[in-house]
């Protein structure tokens, strides 16, 4: 990095997270207008080979939006999915038959090794191998047997934000072409997201009451539980707050106990079945006096003892995870800039991870 990149760097912490984050409309918008057509042909020829299982690859935030498609694939199509272990192909050299499985492997680069090779291995075992990724040049595009671009542009910050809400429109236009389904709902969600980011101050007053948290957890389940992930993950490699992510099912069996008054919870409240679903959970938590922070419809806000109205109405349940996110997003960056904290550079984090 040259020395003036670096004085123009420290003199604006988050300026490269900033910009990405507010670019999602954009992308979003893109994404609907030009890269629709495509996944929709994807879709099209993979549905035509009728594939009996669905297995999904993917690290870090990608294994986020991973677990997104996994809800998407069982409650829209009925297919079986589950989220691959790639150590039993790279480290134990495992070779299971893959015969008229589909092997979808998302990844922002494309480069990691790993993936590459689990993604080839898992052709040569039979599997129909699609790549969703935002980089069309990458390894993993080469090896994939077809190629979904999210065209989300250049992502420079070392936290995603535009590449996640980007794979997780693409991987929903996706599942709705395997099903010949109508996505025009999907169009309300560039203008929603610009009124959701437009409300930084709102979010900024609200960081400050977590700026010196010690540890969060956050939860959800159905459809908001992939960003209740997701946020702890852009918690903790943003601001380094231990952020612990739990199905709200499973924060019962157990990790309830850990929930005092101090250490603030963050629900993600879907509106739909997801969120009638975590109501005993939240009850729980308000039975123990957890310091509740709502991202969700306007009544469960009230109830709690801060959050975030998401504007949702009319938005089907399988889409409000991309708006879901972006709150989450501002409060990460905020909290992060209010510890005095770079969100651009978390440290001991590089953008390609290369793992094997």
């Amino acid at each position: 990095m040259s020395s003036a990149h670096s004085e123009a760097h420290s003199e604006q912490p988050g300026r490269i997270m900033h910009g990405e984050m507010a670019e999602q409309p954009a992308v979003l918008r893109r994404i609907l207008a030009d890269g629709a057509p495509r996944i929709r042909e994807v879709a099209a020829a993979i549905a035509a080979r009728k594939p009996r299982f669905v297995l999904l690859t993917a690290r870090g935030t990608s294994d986020n939006a991973a677990l997104y498609a996994k809800y998407l694939i069982e409650i829209r199509l009925g297919i079986p999915c589950g989220l691959t272990s790639m150590s039993t192909i790279t480290a134990y050299g495992a070779r299971p038959d893959l015969s008229d499985v589909l092997v979808i492997t998302v990844s922002q680069s494309g480069g990691s090794p790993d993936l590459v090779d689990s993604t080839r291995a898992a052709r040569a075992a039979g599997a129909i191998t699609l790549a969703v990724t935002n980089n069309a040049d990458s390894p993993l595009a080469a090896v994939s047997e077809h190629h979904i671009d999210i065209l989300a542009g250049p992502e420079k910050a070392l936290p995603a934000t535009k590449t996640y809400t980007a794979s997780l429109l693409a991987l929903y236009l996706f599942v709705e072409g395997l099903r010949d389904g109508d996505v025009s709902a999907a169009g309300a969600l560039p203008e929603l997201a610009d009124r959701i980011l437009a409300r930084q101050d709102e979010v900024r007053a609200l960081a400050s009451r977590y700026r010196f948290a010690e540890r969060m957890v956050i939860t959800s389940r159905g459809y908001g539980y992939p960003t209740a992930k997701e946020a702890a993950l852009k918690l903790m490699e943003t601001s380094y707050i231990p952020a612990l992510s739990y199905s709200g099912a499973d924060l019962l069996h157990g990790p309830l106990a850990m929930v005092d008054n101090i250490s603030p919870v963050i629900a993600v409240v879907t509106d739909g079945r997801g969120g009638q679903a975590l109501q005993p959970v939240l009850d729980r938590l308000r039975g123990r006096g957890a310091d509740l922070f709502v991202v969700g419809p306007k009544p469960q806000v009230d109830a709690a003892s801060a959050g975030f109205v998401l504007p949702v109405e009319g938005v089907p349940e399988e889409l409000q995870p991309i708006l879901e996110i972006l709150p989450l997003q501002l409060l990460a960056y905020e909290v992060t800039i209010a510890r005095g904290q770079d969100p651009d550079a978390p440290r001991a984090l590089a953008k390609v991870t290369e793992t094997h």
